[in-house]
């Protein structure tokens, strides 16, 4: 995201361009940054007169252009920023006469949320001339922890790697919900200090014993028997805990072991980045491994798809979300 984080200290720095157009998969960097731009832009004081919001689907590109090529009053620049600029998408190219020529004093946030421009086409080349384009992308299920750790430290606070990994591995990819539940945290823990699992659990509501990552260190050593214990405490709180996350996670996990067999060089800090993990699991890893040699894993992935297609009700008897996990991990222990 190094578009993202270049735009970012720009803005801060006001250093501003005439155009932002941020699209992509990720609506959570698109609010972030426009967010940022109304923060940035004008003062408090000047935002009644030069500060403009427009919604996609009760506009028009004239009238976008047209409110673009007002003055400011008594001030510097005009902020217009278009949320669910995706809703314009059949029209959008008309905004290409602007791009070409854009107004100086104004700054246009063109929010386009799940959508990208064409390249080849000619609105394109006139915003990579004049405007600040961010194309955001969804972020990777093993890249959250080391962007929860980022979020963290950005609020001068620290997270032990535990924490951010039931974090992460219990919220998802969903970073708007991943902000909120830092900056919950990070409210109950002062400057300076360290966010820990317990901090997680209590706070956040994510037991430290009963989670996704609990599930798969019990698989990678053996323990069977705490397996299904956490598999029971998921079937007795579904909503907390559901089938088709842990479905995920144990896939992400045994593709983990098969990235790891197949490694030339199995160098712990060689693993821990190609495995997109903390060096702590490394030994985890290598002791899973272990257990499920390679011949084993393509078989498991192979039972996990099936649990998955009986979560969606494909070629199964419907019975209840604790049941297949239980029979789940029958297969793979």
């Amino acid at each position: 995201m190094d578009a993202y984080a270049n735009a970012k200290r720009d803005i801060l720095q006001r250093k501003f361009t005439p155009i932002y157009f941020l699209m992509g998969d990720e609506p959570f960097f698109i609010d972030q940054l426009s967010q940022l731009l109304i923060e940035t832009v004008l003062p408090e004081d000047q935002r009644d007169f030069n500060q403009t919001i427009l919604y996609g689907k009760d506009t028009t590109i004239e009238e976008i252009t047209s409110v673009c090529k007002r003055f400011p009053m008594m001030a510097d620049h005009q902020l217009v920023v278009v949320r669910e600029a995706h809703e314009l998408s059949r029209t959008i190219e008309k905004l290409e006469a602007y791009a070409a020529q854009p107004q100086p004093s104004t700054i246009l946030v063109i929010c386009y949320k799940n959508k990208k421009l064409d390249k080849r086409k000619k609105l394109y080349k006139s915003m990579a001339k004049h405007a600040t384009i961010v194309e955001t992308k969804k972020l990777y299920d093993d890249k959250l922890p080391g962007w929860i750790d980022q979020r963290v430290r950005e609020q001068q606070r620290n997270i032990d790697f535990k924490a951010a990994a039931v974090l992460a591995e219990s919220v998802g990819a969903d970073l708007g919900t991943l902000h909120n539940q830092i900056e919950k945290l990070c409210l109950v823990v002062a400057s300076g200090e360290t966010i820990a699992a317990d901090h997680v659990e209590q706070h956040v509501g994510i037991s430290k014993e009963y989670n996704n990552f609990e599930l798969r260190k019990a698989l990678g050593s053996g323990n069977v028997a705490q397996a299904h214990k956490i598999a029971h405490f998921f079937g007795r709180h579904p909503r907390q805990h559901p089938l088709l996350v842990t479905i995920r996670s144990l896939h992400n996990y045994f593709m983990q072991l098969l990235t790891y067999h197949g490694m030339p060089s199995k160098n712990p800090d060689a693993v821990a980045k190609a495995l997109g993990i903390h060096p702590f699991f490394v030994r985890e890893i290598e002791q899973a491994a272990r257990r499920y040699p390679l011949k084993s894993i393509v078989p498991i992935l192979s039972i996990i798809k099936k649990a998955d297609l009986a979560v969606k009700g494909v070629d199964a008897v419907p019975t209840s979300e604790g049941e297949i996990l239980q029979e789940l991990l029958n297969n793979i222990a």
